[in-house]
């Protein structure tokens, strides 16, 4: 005889989780990819000139950015809550994970303002435009700092989901294996390593992850409130 057994799931905790994972998506992709390609050139004069000509648009990256930092906040404590009766050990490795790559996006945001601050606040000589861009180029390499971090949480999270009777393993497995995109990346860039298969490897993985992410995403805000029943035997 079977019985109907199920991991513990707040519908509700749920859904707030796949609105915030778009939401992160969102803002992200506005703050981390739109935003610099719009003012982080090749030179320092450059860069400077391009900050001081789009200052509308640099504040609002630095909202999104915030905005991210604060959603992340709440995501990362929701999924532990979520996922901590499947493996307390890998849900806190999960939290602890995303927690530092928190930390890393929170000197970032500094790294990214500093330019602005140097701009308007002297009569801008060419020490200031050379310290400039290496907060822009010291902001650049940071995010391949917190990708270490989030590689980490992303395999801790991914195995989670493959060892929960709710999630689609599909998305566990997505998440696992494209990790390894922000892992391969992460220490690529910070060892200046130049290999073209690995560059195409991490592109690959990064567009599984990127899918899987969003997928999981989705699948949260539309699917999360409904809980499926795992049968296990059932004890005399």
């Amino acid at each position: 005889m079977t019985t109907p057994s199920h991991t513990s799931w707040d519908p509700v905790a749920a859904r707030t989780a796949g609105a915030l994972y778009l939401a992160i998506a969102v803002c992200g992709g506005f703050s981390i990819g739109y935003v610099p390609m719009q003012i982080v050139a090749g030179d320092a004069a450059t860069s400077s000139a391009n900050l001081l000509a789009n200052q509308g648009l640099f504040k609002l990256g630095v909202v999104a950015d915030s905005l991210v930092i604060l959603f992340e906040l709440a995501i990362t404590a929701i999924l532990y809550h979520m996922f901590r009766h499947v493996g307390p050990k890998m849900a806190t490795i999960a939290l602890i994970s995303r927690a530092g790559m928190i930390t890393v996006m929170g000197i970032n945001i500094l790294l990214w303002v500093m330019p602005y601050i140097l701009l308007t606040g002297a009569s801008a000589p060419e020490t200031v435009h050379t310290l400039v861009q290496f907060s822009f180029d010291a902001h650049a390499m940071g995010v391949f700092v917190w990708q270490l971090f989030f590689g980490v949480h992303l395999l801790a999270l991914g195995w989670l989901i493959l060892k929960s009777d709710v999630v689609p393993h599909l998305l566990g497995r997505g998440l696992f294996i494209g990790a390894f995109g922000y892992l391969v990346q992460g220490v690529v860039e910070l060892t200046f390593t130049d290999v073209a298969i690995l560059d195409y490897s991490v592109i690959a993985l990064l567009v599984i992850v990127t899918l899987s992410e969003i997928s999981f995403g989705l699948w949260l805000l539309i699917c999360g409130g409904r809980t499926s029943p795992q049968f296990t035997p059932a004890t005399a």
